[in-house]
């Protein structure tokens, strides 16, 4: 038994961000963001505005799709660090908001965290324990943003994206495999060091601002581009594929740089890669699912092709997948 994506959706709120609106804020512009980032505009969640709100109108569009309701989940898996609160889960707002009544959890993964979520709903559908899965990545960034600092405050955007999985049959379809990795020792280089038990809410840990998020560019590139270039090399290599096979790419949009040094080493045109980053910037664990959803209603994405899946978030957690669609 294979699982197979059934549905995809995706959810951006109204409110678009631009390059030059930002520069009126801080100190950067439109050329400085474009050429270092990709970046030209993002999506700001509106106030009132909640995660499991994006989430669940990202899920009701995959389960449109699908032909399927609610009441057909078996499961619900949520990938997100940007919940409605800290306790309970980012899903279980969802699940009361869709009207499920399916189990819900959530995966924490950062960027990774659709990949992360992807796979764990595959080995459901594989072993039989669920034949409905819902994956969604979900990201409001904005509210966990410095916006003093341009080297963070400029990549982000708010956005949803949403994956439905159910058995299919055929073994030359559907999820062929995935595969994920962490590094523990690479925590640092990007995160929110504020608000658990190392530095818990207190006046001073709020004054030093160690509620948003801290990222050392430079580090999480490097480990960014070598990553997500061996997790795609070892999905093809588990499936005795080759990258010429390949016929989309939907990365994580994180960074052009990024995306196209893979594909360089990668020796995959970049003409293969789906590409939203311009319009939406780096939504984190929203960004693959989104992207895909993009493919497959615009119809780039066609039965039968090959599409090879990759993502990277703090932890540094990371990983790929690849889907015969």
């Amino acid at each position: 038994m294979q699982a197979r994506i059934i549905g995809t959706g995706s959810y951006a709120p109204d409110k678009v961000l631009t390059n030059d609106d930002l520069s009126e804020r801080i100190d950067t512009s439109d050329e400085w963001i474009r050429t270092r980032t990709g970046i030209s505009e993002r999506h700001i969640a509106a106030e009132g505005e909640q995660t499991s709100d994006m989430a669940a109108e990202a899920a009701r569009r995959a389960l449109e799709m699908a032909g399927k309701t609610a009441a057909d989940l078996d499961l619900i898996i949520v990938g997100t660090i940007s919940g409605d609160m800290p306790m309970p889960s980012c899903a279980a707002f969802v699940q009361a908001k869709l009207g499920a009544t399916a189990p819900a959890f959530d995966v924490s993964a950062a960027c990774a965290g659709s990949i992360y979520g992807l796979s764990i709903a595959e080995q459901f559908i594989k072993t039989g324990a669920a034949k409905c899965a819902l994956v969604i990545g979900v990201e409001l960034l904005s509210r966990i943003l410095d916006w003093e600092d341009r080297n963070t405050c400029v990549l982000f955007g708010d956005a949803a994206g949403a994956m439905l999985l159910g058995p299919e049959t055929r073994p030359d379809r559907g999820i062929l495999s995935s595969h994920l990795h962490t590094d523990g020792k690479l925590t640092d280089i990007l995160k929110i060091p504020g608000g658990g038990s190392i530095n818990p809410v207190t006046h001073q840990m709020v004054d030093d601002r160690l509620q948003y998020v801290k990222m050392n560019g430079r580090e999480v590139y490097k480990v960014a581009v070598r990553s997500l270039t061996n997790v795609v090399k070892e999905a093809l290599q588990a499936n005795d594929l080759t990258a010429e096979q390949v016929d989309h790419v939907v990365p994580h949009q994180a960074n052009i740089r990024i995306v196209d040094t893979v594909l360089e080493r990668l020796k995959i045109p970049r003409e293969k890669a789906i590409l939203n980053i311009d319009r939406f910037g780096n939504t984190s664990s929203a960004s693959v699912p989104i992207t895909l959803d993009e493919g497959v209603r615009t119809g780039r994405i066609k039965d039968g092709d090959l599409v090879a899946m990759m993502a990277i978030g703090a932890g540094m957690s990371w990983g790929g997948a690849l889907v015969r669609w």
